[in-house]
This record gives structure tokens, C-alpha cells and sequence, in this order.
């Protein structure tokens, strides 16, 4: 029934196993490979919540931020939305490198882009804490200004 194995690193150290049905295996690469692609035109999808990536991503020319996993008060729900916004935004055959945290997310992710056909998707290993572990560029995003109302003083009104 399924073509390949993929061995999924837990938070914990421990293995488990991504099935993935696609005529492809995941290619996971080193952060400094990553790079190293990135600079060449690849295109980075984060797939860490908005939150994560508000609060500091990879540098990249070509990035894109589009959830795999959303926290919810049941815990974390995939994304029922992830590769339908991934489709509208990349084409299959897009040089893409898919990243997360630590490199559970985005592993998962890689594995679904592949079963639909994506041709050219590579994981990130270790996510965006090797990404800072091996020193490379990072970007913050500005946090959002709330602009406050202007106050408008009240003046008597002048008679002629």
C-alpha cells in the first residue's frame, strides 16, 4: 500500500514513521545546504504558525509563511487549508525548501507537497533552531503599530 518509510524524529529524540504514498522520498538537507539553495533561488515555505514566524524567521529573498499545524485549545490541528494555499501560490515544479521549528512540521509537510505532486521540495533538518545554531541569518518582523486616534480639541464656536 505505501511506497516509502519515512523515519520521523519526536521532540523526545525517539523515531516513529511518516508513511508517505508518493512516488518520492523526502530528501531532508543540512541548514548550510539550505542556505546555500536559498542563495541559488529556492523558494522558503515556513510552516511554523504566524506567531512562531512574527517572532523571528530565516532570512530569505523568497519566503512564504503558510501554517501546516494550527494551535487550538484541543491541541494542534492540521492545516485543512495548507496545500490548497501552497498550490496557489507555488507551481510543481518550484524549487521549494519547507522548514519549521525543529524539523517534526515540515518534515509532515514535505511529505504531503510530494504525494501531490510537488517535484522539487526538499525539508529543512533541524528546523529554524539549527538554522540559529549554525549562525545564519535571521529576520524579525515589526511588530503591527496600532495607530491611535487623533484628538481633536473642542473649540467654541466663533460668531461673526
Amino acid at each position: 500500500m505505501y511506497q516509502h518509510l519515512v523515519a520521523l524524529p519526536t521532540p523526545r529524540g525517539n523515531m516513529s514513521l511518516l508513511l508517505a504514498s508518493s512516488g518520492s522520498e523526502v530528501v531532508t538537507i543540512h541548514v548550510n545546504e539550505a542556505k546555500n539553495l536559498l542563495q541559488s533561488g529556492y523558494r522558503y515555505i515556513d510552516v511554523r504558525t504566524v506567531e512562531e514566524f512574527e517572532k523571528g524567521h530565516v532570512e530569505a529573498e523568497n519566503i512564504l509563511n503558510i501554517p501546516y499545524l494550527f494551535i487550538t485549545p484541543e491541541g494542534r490541528v492540521k492545516n485543512p487549508e495548507f496545500l490548497k494555499e501552497v498550490s496557489s501560490l507555488c507551481k510543481e515544479e518550484d524549487r521549494l525548501i519547507v522548514g519549521c521549528q525543529s524539523g517534526v512540521r515540515s518534515l509532515a509537510a514535505t511529505a504531503d507537497l510530494l504525494k501531490i505532486g510537488f517535484k522539487n521540495v526538499h525539508d529543512m533538518g533541524g528546523g529554524y533552531l539549527a538554522w540559529v545554531e549554525n549562525g545564519h541569518p535571521i529576520k524579525m518582523e515589526e511588530p503591527k503599530k496600532i495607530q491611535e486616534p487623533a484628538i481633536v480639541e473642542d473649540k467654541p464656536n466663533e460668531e461673526l
